[in-house]
């Protein structure tokens, strides 16, 4: 049935709240005074179709959800604020996910307009109890991170583009300039879908990473509805479980003994053999070459460019899987400090910072473009839409006009 201006007001007024706003509060981020938000909330003024969506915009909303027959009060951002608190007291991060939210309400919108049906990408659940020390954490972590790999059919070799592998399991991704100490957010929306969003200004490894730690509490987080990685949380337990999967999910154990033994290390300095022969047994015994199996720090220079990590990454998991000592690792880690980055360099691994594919950056152009073209969307849409996403005005019409799309009279 069509939703009347009570009705509106009441629905406006149930959203802020359960996103903990204040009539002032709400009426400041929107830009309208209070005493006009109390009087859209009680039903006595109208609210124009900018004002509604400025205010759908703060409160995380999609414009359509205030006019749906079925109006819920619990949403992706306020199921955050409730399992995060902390979190809500903090604008940047708030204005980030309000950014992601209504991207994500945008790009469900245009599949909607050019009825595109992504309801049969399923992403994979895996369903867990609730780690009890850090231990379980991460055994909980590696042994998904070894199941996931299996499912997908990836054996041990490295990974691909990580965000390629995440848009085929029906995850969305996009690359946004965070506040330094988020690493990256996971939303799970009923409209919107997952999305993982990861740190801009974080260079090329920890985003890799970063998208592979936001993978893992996808896949064994699914009932939280998203997740906030900061460093002020790091030692919760799902954070623990979610880095052990992403450590283990880009280095698998075997893959990575199979790299270092193809440069003739990782095997013991000193083994004995026994062969019985049903009578008798012949003992023997092997010595390497003293100094031989040392992992060194061009070894794991080599390492974490074979698997796209950071050297430090690659030598925390050489440590967790006891192929270096704590010794080791303290005397690598302090070379690699005074020493590292000039290694990389005279190997010819140093490069900058790849752009990590924008797959949802790319995707949302592609979409708008398309709904422009069938005239599903006007060209004023269009502008709002690539602003968005970082595309201005000009550019904007030079692309409308490589494609021969332009309608400007």
């Amino acid at each position: 049935m069509p939703i009347n201006q009570a009705e509106l007001g009441r629905r406006i007024r149930a959203a802020s709240e359960a996103c903990g706003l204040t009539q002032e509060a709400l009426a400041q981020q929107v830009g309208l005074t209070r005493i006009a938000v109390v009087q859209i909330e009680q039903g006595n003024r109208a609210v124009s179709s900018l004002e509604l969506d400025r205010i759908a915009f703060v409160l995380g909303r999609d414009i359509g959800d205030f006019f749906a027959e079925q109006f819920s009060e619990q949403d992706a951002l306020i199921a955050l604020f409730r399992l995060d608190p902390q979190i809500a007291d903090r604008k940047e991060i708030v204005d980030a996910l309000r950014q992601c939210l209504a991207l994500g309400h945008e790009m469900t919108n245009l599949e909607r307009l050019l009825r595109i049906d992504r309801a049969q990408l399923l992403t994979a659940s895996y369903n867990l109890p609730a780690p009890r020390t850090r231990w379980d954490a991460i055994q909980q972590g590696d042994r998904i991170a070894a199941e996931e790999r299996q499912r997908l059919g990836v054996g041990v070799v490295p990974l691909g583009d990580m965000t390629d592998l995440l848009e085929s399991q029906g995850v969305r991704t996009g690359v946004v300039e965070l506040p330094e100490d988020i690493s990256g957010m996971t939303l799970s929306d009923s409209k919107v879908g997952i999305f993982v969003v990861i740190n801009q200004r974080h260079g090329d490894a920890r985003r890799r990473f970063s998208l592979c730690h936001e993978y893992g509490h996808v896949l064994m987080d699914r009932d939280r509805f998203g997740a906030v990685s900061r460093d002020g949380n790091r030692d919760e337990l799902l954070e623990v479980r979610a880095n052990a999967f992403a450590a283990s999910f880009l280095m698998p154990a075997e893959g990575l003994r199979q790299f270092i033994a193809g440069f003739g290390k990782g095997r013991p300095s000193r083994a004995a053999i026994s062969v019985y022969d049903e009578k008798n047994v012949i003992d023997a015994e092997g010595r390497e070459v003293p100094g031989s199996q040392e992992i060194k720090l061009y070894d794991v220079a080599l390492l974490a460019d074979h698997f796209g990590v950071s050297r430090i990454s690659a030598l925390y998991r050489l440590k967790n899987l006891r192929e270096i000592s704590d010794a080791q690792f303290q005397q690598l880690k302090s070379q690699d400090e005074d020493h590292g980055s000039a290694l990389a360099d005279l190997l010819g691994l140093s490069k900058p910072d790849r752009e990590i594919t924008n797959e949802f950056r790319q995707r949302f152009l592609g979409l708008a473009l398309e709904a422009y073209r069938r005239e599903e969307i006007t060209r004023s849409k269009l502008l709002e839409l690539g602003a968005m996403v970082g595309v201005k005005k000009d550019r904007i019409s030079q692309m409308l006009a490589s494609a021969g799309l332009d309608q400007a009279v």
